[in-house]
């Protein structure tokens, strides 16, 4: 099995986004939750509560961002 990079989904308040994806990025995200349900040992997650932890993720692991974010609050 595939080591995905999110792990479990935390259940925190959600707070109501509206977003349009294209259809084959829905499917894939919908792919991703069941991955994860499999891999985590849960029930396979809403795809939408994924796109919190993968932007997080995202934004974490990118040096871009990571050094314009410390330049900034030097």
């Amino acid at each position: 099995m595939a080591k995905l990079k999110l792990g479990p989904i935390v259940d925190d308040k959600p707070v109501k986004v509206t977003v349009e994806l294209p259809a084959p990025l829905h499917r894939d995200l919908t792919r991703y939750a069941e991955l994860l349900g499999r891999e985590v040992g849960q029930p396979s997650a809403d795809p939408v509560r994924l796109i919190v932890p993968m932007l997080e993720r995202f934004m974490a692991t990118d040096r871009g961002f990571a050094k314009a974010r410390h330049e900034r609050n030097a």
